[in-house]
């Protein structure tokens, strides 16, 4: 039992992509867009979008959570990306990540910066899509 323990908490620190964290996507008015999700798919909304919750299967005391958030056209978050959406991807063990991104010639937008709820990152794919990495803050799980 101990080491199946090992393994388990050996697995929470390797640094890789554990789900969605969030999808984000332009708008011409991403106010109305908020409202007609919510008049008519019954999004529970907030100036920021929408947040989705869910139970981590492997782990049932670990709550996950998705954001939907509609962004103004035009607006420089996507940056340097010319796509107009961006995922945001939950992760673990943020800073061995970044690190081995590094390693692998991947373009790091920025440093992570840290939150209340976690700490963010930003990264390009190979196909020029900017991508979100969101580690939560650990009372955030």
């Amino acid at each position: 039992m101990e080491e199946s323990n090992n393994s388990n908490n050996q697995d929470r620190k390797t640094p890789k992509v554990t789900g969605i964290g969030g999808i984000f996507f332009f708008s011409e008015d991403p106010a109305e867009t908020r409202k007609w999700y919510a008049e008519n798919l019954g999004f529970d909304v907030n100036d920021w979008g929408s947040t989705f919750k869910s139970r981590n299967i492997e782990r049932p005391e670990e709550i996950n959570q998705l954001q939907w958030s509609p962004f103004k056209n035009g607006s420089d978050y996507f940056s340097p990306s010319k796509k107009d959406f961006m995922i945001n991807y939950q992760v673990q063990n943020i800073e061995a990540l970044v690190e081995k991104l590094k390693q692998n010639r991947v373009t790091v937008v920025d440093e992570i910066a840290a939150y209340d709820y976690g700490k963010f990152v930003h990264i390009m794919d190979a196909d020029g899509n900017k991508l979100e990495l969101w580690e939560p803050a650990k009372d955030e799980v």
